[in-house]
């Protein structure tokens, strides 16, 4: 049996800067188990399969049946149902608070983080499987156990007609269905295999113009594997990382790096590219190569080989091996894959990130926090603060930094542990937010607060991620030029080709320094006075015509309208001061179902307009964020009416053990690939019900 083992190293070849906290790894032991636990887990594996065209999302019941049994002893209260002709009591929301919290509390790991399935995208695993395999590496690297497990995640992703899509709950593509053709055959798979399905996708491939229709991205895999020539590639040439970094081009200006340059190098390509590979100008390709490569083991040194992300880990991970198959580099990238694999009922997939540990945890405690519930919860709390302490990042990267195109990072907060250390703009925001939160508990509680300095820390790093427009990117300042997307190489993802600024970086920035200015109002203040002001013009800028925002990093203009709404308010506007907040209160107004609830589909990020679920049904998670943007803006005030019939939904979708249910994919990156948040279906409606407790039900000047 499967077993998610934390905060655990195992492997000399791992480096780490704060023992291994938040680090998630799943290990197969042929012993571990009684036969009702497996046959438990055998039950939703089953379940998974026989429903998976119409349920696409895994419920991620592998972790939570090993927790659930771990932290057993959890009294699970009446379950609570409100009828529409009754009024949403106080003591209802209560209940279904204290029944949701005593479950999610079992599911924290012992060093104070909230695990949970991060994958979704279908073309993260055959970068893996295509790098091991090559290196001679996959059946030393992965157990049996592990590859069967990979089959059966991507038959069960297999869509009705034989493809696969860009994600799990996407129509089939050439890109997705001959990537994860290919993997199943080199995990051993026979072409007629598995009661047809190896040929039903081969047929779809055959019937759609063959593999060579594959995009860009899926060439140069299939060219790593040997299997299409790489004259039908456009490659990026390496020379150009010797440019100066005042031109546009330059790579390290484009977000994610790209990997090829379809349309822009295809001349370069046709006609420098036989110059640099002979006499003298070899020396020149062989200088551009060893730069590169200083940047790949430069990433790699300062992540402890984890990587930003799955893409680069395993192309980093590849070209250390080219560079010498025996190297240091290459056995330190090994035991690292374990950290971006995840175990659910429905297989075992490759991650989006190393995991999403510190963000879910830092929204958990704000939500915690909200419902005025602390006390009851203050363990839960307090390894929460825990894990929030032990993840900042205390050191900015080693050299020049500019040199290494990297940005400060000391005092930043991850999306995940510590050991990757990326500073990312809303991680730090977030983080800050729920430790200040923290910091005004009793530390007998909570334990004791995070030291003054290291806040200051946070705090400038936040400052020195702000643009010139006021808005905020990701990982870094918007180096570049946005009709660069005009040459976007990828083919398949949108807005990708620099780190644009968002409204949701940019108001949890302006919210964490909000609350940081309440705490120290005599650190820095102009500084932050005269940010907050940016931010808060930028976000009113981007808001459109209709009243909404458009979500980048969650589906989608639920999402952006409640960060757009709860950075003005922390601003200082509200409902009748402020036309963005009247826009954005009605345009949501309007989306409000039959039921009360919200429901958005992922087509809203692919489309940009707005689109309900199929069958107009509702969504936990997009409900309890139209209700937390709706309360902020006062909406009680005016009309509680909407927010009653939305606590009315979320309550009566609490399952019997104090879970919610499990509905559609609910995170987005580059516009059209879609990611799950296995948490955010018991963190947000913890965090709507908490705040509509205190500040609906009971009146909003309590709190």
């Amino acid at each position: 049996m499967w077993k998610l083992k934390i905060a655990e190293g195992g492997s000399p070849w791992l480096r780490t800067t704060n023992n291994h906290v938040g680090r998630q790894v799943w290990e197969f032991d042929p012993d571990l188990g009684s036969p009702e636990q497996r046959e438990e887990i055998e039950r939703a594996r089953e379940t998974f399969s026989k429903h998976r065209f119409e349920k696409k999302h895994s419920a991620d019941l592998i972790m939570r049946i090993q927790f659930l049994k771990e932290n057993a002893g959890t009294v699970v209260l009446p379950q609570v149902k409100v009828k529409d002709t009754e009024d949403v009591t106080e003591d209802a929301v209560t209940n279904t608070l204290r029944r949701a919290i005593n479950f999610h509390s079992t599911l924290q790991a012992h060093d104070g983080h909230w695990p949970g399935d991060y994958g979704g995208p279908m073309f993260l695993l055959p970068g893996l499987i295509i790098t091991l395999s090559i290196t001679g590496a996959l059946n030393a690297v992965l157990s049996k156990e592990h590859r069967q497990e990979m089959c059966r995640y991507l038959y069960n992703h297999q869509n009705k007609d034989g493809g696969w899509g860009l994600h799990i709950e996407g129509p089939s593509t050439m890109f997705g269905t001959v990537l994860n053709y290919v993997t199943l055959r080199l995990l051993g798979e026979g072409a007629n295999d598995a009661d047809g399905a190896m040929e039903k996708g081969r047929d779809w491939i055959l019937n759609h113009g063959g593999a060579t229709a594959i995009t860009s991205w899926g060439k140069m895999w299939l060219s790593v594997l040997g299997v299409f020539e790489w004259s039908g590639n456009n490659p990026l040439p390496p020379e150009i990382w010797l440019l100066p970094y005042i031109l546009p081009v330059h790579p390290d200006l484009y977000y994610p790096h790209p990997l090829v340059q379809d349309i822009l190098w295809t001349s370069l390509d046709k006609v420098v590219e036989p110059i640099l590979m002979h006499w003298p100008g070899k020396k020149l390709r062989e200088k551009a190569l060893r730069t590169v490569l200083e940047h790949v083991h430069y990433e790699d040194e300062n992540t402890r080989y984890i990587c930003i992300g799955p893409v680069n880990k395993v192309l980093n991970m590849l070209c250390c091996w080219v560079e010498d198959p025996n190297s240091e580099a290459f056995k330190l990238h090994l035991p690292r894959i374990f950290d971006f694999l995840w175990l659910a009922e429905d297989g075992m997939k490759m991650q989006g990130y190393n995991g999403s540990q510190l963000w879910d945890t830092a929204f958990c405690v704000q939500a915690i926090i909200s419902t005025d519930l602390v006390e009851e919860y203050g363990p839960t709390l307090r390894n929460a603060h825990a894990y929030l302490k032990k993840s900042q990042v205390l050191e900015d990267c080693p050299g020049n930094l500019d040199y290494w195109y990297r940005h400060i990072s000391k005092g930043a907060w991850p999306f995940s542990t510590s050991d990757h250390g990326w500073p990312i703009s809303d991680c730090t925001a977030e983080g800050l937010k729920a430790i200040l939160l923290l910091s005004k508990i009793p530390s007998e509680i909570v334990g004791e607060p995070l030291d003054a300095k290291q806040l200051y820390d946070a705090v400038n790093v936040i400052l020195s991620l702000q643009n010139g427009d006021g808005g905020f990117a990701t990982y870094e300042l918007t180096r570049s030029y946005a009709w660069l997307e005009l040459i976007n190489p990828a083919e398949t993802f949108g807005d990708i080709v620099i780190d644009y600024p968002y409204v949701e970086c940019t108001s949890a920035a302006l919210q964490a320094l909000t609350s940081f200015n309440k705490f120290y109002p005599g650190h820095r203040r102009e500084e932050i006075e005269h940010c907050i002001k940016k931010a808060t013009m930028f976000i009113e800028k981007i808001q459109a015509s209709d009243g909404s925002w458009y979500g980048s990093w969650g589906v989608c203009f639920t999402y952006a309208i409640w960060f757009g709404i709860k950075g003005l308010v922390a601003a200082g506007k509200n409902y009748n001061n402020c036309s963005s907040i009247c826009k954005a209160c009605d345009f949501l107004l309007s989306k409000q179902l039959a039921s009360g609830g919200w429901g958005e589909s992922y087509l809203s990020c692919q489309n940009k307009v707005y689109s309900n679920l199929d069958g107009n049904r509702s969504h936990v998670v997009n409900t309890a964020w139209a209700m937390l943007a709706l309360i902020d803006a006062g909406q009680a005030e005016r009309d509680p009416t909407p927010l009653h019939r939305a606590a009315r939904v979320l309550i009566n979708s609490q399952m019997e053990n104090g879970d919610f249910p499990q509905e559609e994919i609910m995170g987005v990156f580059n516009r059209n690939c879609m990611i799950t948040y296995a948490a955010y279906r018991n963190i947000f409606p913890i965090w709507a019900l908490g705040e509509y407790r205190c500040r609906v039900l009971r009146g909003p000047l309590t709190k």
